[in-house]
């Protein structure tokens, strides 16, 4: 979810205010960052009372206090109690930085490092302490303890679900939630360990897919192996510290986080595996792996199998190169990526040879689409080049049991034909040459 990262900064220096804004604005996206800049604490002190702010730097010497002081008044604040505060200096020695530190700063910035790594450092702090994102359910049937601890993940930027059941968790736990917290010791006829061994075991959930918070009132060493062993990736114990609890929820959103991530690569990874890189249609591979699974389904029967050869290719390589030739068959795929079903397979087999595979048409159906086909890659021109195609075409229909293979071999021979009695027309397996390109 993208948001504006609102940042104070404070400095008496106009000079330095402007250096600090320019440089967080222009090496950060500036759509989702708010700057804002001011000269002293009080003026700090008045916005930060109006204002959510999810970081704040100030400079240590400022016109009406020190740095440090203006910490431990903003440290006072409900809203800015954990809210990271850096202290922007040039001389962070030893007895200053244990001051600071005792203030309630997060972390000191040494300004003669310069501005441009000063970006990375906020960009770093930010990542860390910002405020928290994500999706809880919240389990918990005690309603006092509900409200408030409910308020506390509230106020830190969560959206929270609160069940009162275990029965009610599991109705509506879904992949939506990035988080749950629960109370192990429920007074319903389903405890919290019930439902952590019905949420890994029943729902499929991972630790890592959908981390559990456990909330209970002891922490003793046979307990905690209980929650271990239920599925729980980490507890806190009653009556909950609010730092406490919201690094112990930052850690799990983290490792949501990196789920998510892991996941989204893995698969990108199988995509680029399936797909070919020039025409972003599907590649042999994806091919190979899926025909069996159609051809032997009678739902998608009859099965269609289209072998296109572009017409007079090698002469567009040879004359003007390998490049003009990538850009047609790339102008080609575009076009039949989204000319057919999603529930058919376009694929690029080799050099210039498509293949098509489509389920449920009748003949006339099969011939009038790949007709237009035909027609609309002998408008394309594609790169700027004439180009057609031959396409010979083979079906099921009388022999369920084709295999891949033997459907690939009358396509291609009905191609050939194609080829033979003049190019850029159809040809289907089985009919008589005479009947090519006739609907």
């Amino acid at each position: 979810m993208e948001t504006n990262l609102k940042i104070l900064v404070v400095d008496g220096s106009r000079v330095a205010r402007k250096l600090i804004s320019r440089a967080l604005t222009s090496e950060i996206n500036a759509a989702t960052m708010e700057i804002t800049a001011v000269a002293s604490a009080g003026e700090a002190l008045e916005l930060l009372a109006a204002i959510r702010f999810d970081l704040i730097t100030s400079a240590l010497l400022l016109s009406d206090m020190y740095g440090t002081e203006l910490c431990r008044k903003v440290r006072s604040s409900n809203a800015h109690r954990f809210t990271p505060f850096v202290l922007v200096t040039g001389e962070p020695h030893e007895r200053l930085m244990k001051e600071g530190f005792g203030a309630g700063v997060t972390d000191y910035y040494d300004k003669t490092r310069g501005f441009k790594d000063f970006v990375a450092f906020v960009h770093s702090l930010a990542a860390r302490y910002s405020r928290l994102f994500g999706k809880v359910l919240y389990l918990e049937d005690n309603d006092i303890e509900a409200r408030v601890t409910a308020a506390i993940m509230e106020h830190h930027g969560l959206e929270v679900v609160r069940v009162r059941s275990a029965e009610q968790a599991l109705e509506v736990i879904d992949k939506s939630f990035d988080l749950v917290v629960l109370d192990f010791f429920l007074a319903e006829s389903m405890s919290g360990g019930d439902f952590l061994h019905n949420l890994r075991c029943g729902h499929y959930f991972t630790r890592e897919e959908l981390p559990v918070l456990v909330v209970t009132g002891g922490d003793a060493p046979n307990l905690q192996a209980k929650i271990f062993h239920a599925g729980g990736n980490d507890y806190v114990t009653k009556p909950i510290v609010e730092e406490v609890f919201i690094s112990r929820i930052r850690s799990l959103l983290l490792i949501k986080q990196q789920f998510r991530m892991l996941k989204k690569q893995s698969e990108e990874m199988q995509r680029m595996a399936t797909v070919d890189g020039l025409t972003g249609v599907f590649n042999k591979r994806y091919l190979v792996n899926n025909i069996d699974a159609i051809l032997e389904d009678t739902k998608h029967h009859p099965v269609w199998l289209a072998l296109l050869d572009l017409d007079h290719f090698k002469s567009i390589n040879d004359h003007y190169g390998h490049m003009a030739g990538d850009r047609v068959l790339q102008g080609v795929g575009r076009l039949m990526k989204g000319f057919f079903r999603e529930t058919d397979i376009v694929t690029r087999v080799g050099g210039e040879e498509f293949v098509v595979v489509m389920t449920r048409r009748t003949p006339r159906e099969c011939l009038a689409e790949i007709e237009a086909l035909r027609r609309a890659i002998e408008a394309l021109k594609p790169g700027g080049f004439n180009v057609t195609a031959s396409i010979g075409l083979a079906n099921n229909i009388h022999q369920r049991r084709m295999s891949l293979e033997e459907l690939s071999f009358a396509a291609d021979s009905a191609m050939y034909r194609a080829k033979q009695t003049g190019r850029n027309r159809i040809c289907q397996a089985g009919a008589p040459t005479a009947n090519a390109n006739r609907l």
